[in-house]
């Protein structure tokens, strides 16, 4: 009798135990349903009413997708563009806060832009596709995004008034067409966009700057390609305005105009293995317009390529502004037949501007070239011409190898520079 009534113990305690697990392992698959069906959740543009066709204007159903992701609470959401797919967007804005502490765009398919310039609703938007105010952004793929700005180039537009690929404050519900000139700058464009990451895309042929982070503070940007002719009107690869901890690194950038412009507020920029031209280089402003107050500093350049740029490793600032850029440095730099290898100039101004007397300066100082070697396709491989109120302080030439391509002696001319150099080129900078 004891036997049987621990056998019967052990046959309860058996079942007791196989149930547990059964119903350990229905709560286990649930919550991994839960999570991929509620916390993963993937929002397709063609479900909400995306054709894809390239022809039909898709604006309407990406702004749906994004509206139902960003309200949704949980985290991974993806608002997912699929490849095979080609969607002609008229400006738009993806509008945050969202509910969801990290939202993704999976960016597979093709993005186009309207087809010539009077196809273009909204103009005055001066911008194409924008993030406003989203923390935890990421915009990834394979994909593609083209602008369709050679109508724009060929019409001799102002820069000014050309849609950008923009993260600003225009929408196509959504506010007002009106624009102020701090708008008018951007294909992709960032604003108020913390924790932002940038990964694998390539944009064409915007009819302005291809992508502009302004007010963004930790942001990450690998991988991609920005492509445009090099005869492209001010189509700059990416434009930096008061943002902070920056990163770009392993990207191609060929355009008309800068590689990377950084603008005033540019704070802790890091740029390295960075394949640039066509183009202008990497620029440090311009700063200090119209006698404005700018300050950009904490800057590396490095293990960057120049390939038959106007420019190679400059900082351009206006006569008469406020402010300063310190703290920056451009290390092991190859150059391939690049017109002004490394450039100074405190007395730049864009054409049809008067010049007037210089009252104050933006104030240069702690700027280090080195290791910077390739040839030139002028005979003045340095120019470093600071302002006479101000001049340029600590500013170091060290370990410079660069030839001219007609075998010519190499130039170098320093106007009111202080520091030390290497070299042949001692002489160049004062000491004090």
């Amino acid at each position: 009798m004891i036997q049987k009534n621990r056998f019967l113990l052990l046959m309860k305690s058996s079942y007791l135990r196989h149930r547990m697990e059964i119903i350990v392992r229905v709560v286990f698959v649930l919550t991994l349903l839960n999570f991929g069906f509620v916390n993963s959740q993937i929002y397709d543009v063609l479900k909400f009413g995306a054709e894809g066709d390239g022809t039909t204007d898709d604006s309407k159903a990406f702004v749906a997708a994004w509206k139902a992701m960003c309200s949704s609470g949980g985290s991974n959401k993806t608002l997912l563009i699929p490849s095979d797919n080609t969607f002609l967007l008229q400006p738009l804005v993806f509008q945050g806060p969202c509910n969801s502490p990290s939202v993704q765009v999976q960016l597979d398919g093709k993005i186009v832009a309207p087809l010539n310039k009077a196809a273009w609703s909204g103009l005055k938007s001066y911008e194409w596709v924008s993030f406003h105010k989203i923390i935890g952004l990421t915009v990834l793929g394979s994909g593609t995004i083209n602008g369709r700005g050679s109508s724009f180039w060929e019409a001799n537009m102002p820069a000014s008034k050309r849609p950008t690929v923009s993260t600003y404050n225009f929408s196509i519900k959504l506010t007002s067409n009106s624009a102020t000139k701090s708008s008018w700058r951007k294909q992709l464009h960032f604003k108020g966009c913390n924790n932002l990451e940038i990964n694998g895309i390539t944009s064409f042929d915007s009819p302005r700057n291809h992508i502009s982070i302004r007010d963004c503070r930790q942001v990450k940007i690998t991988q991609i390609k920005l492509i445009a002719p090099g005869d492209s009107p001010n189509t700059d690869g990416i434009d930096i305005s008061t943002s902070t901890n920056v990163e770009i690194y392993d990207t191609i950038v060929g355009t008309g105009d800068d590689c990377v412009a950084l603008n005033s507020g540019s704070i802790n920029i890091n740029i390295t293995r960075m394949q640039c031209g066509p183009g202008h280089g990497i620029s440090v402003g311009s700063l200090g317009r119209d006698g404005e107050e700018s300050i950009v500093e904490n800057v590396q350049v490095t293990n960057c390529t120049f390939s038959e740029t106007t420019n190679g490793a400059r900082i351009k600032t206006w006569p008469n502004g406020k402010g300063y850029a310190r703290n920056i440095v451009f290390k092991d730099i190859t150059l391939t037949e690049t017109k002004n290898p490394i450039i100074i100039d405190q007395h730049y101004m864009d054409k049809g501007h008067i010049h007037v007397e210089e009252s104050s300066a933006v104030a240069i100082s702690n700027v280090i070239f080195t290791d910077i070697h390739g040839t030139s396709q002028k005979d003045e491989i340095i120019k470093i011409d600071c302002s006479g109120v101000t001049s340029c302080k600590d500013i170091v030439l060290d370990r410079i190898d660069i030839t001219t391509v007609d075998g010519n002696k190499p130039i170098i001319e320093c106007s009111n520079a202080y520091g030390k150099s290497t070299n042949t080129y001692d002489g160049c900078l004062k000491t004090k």
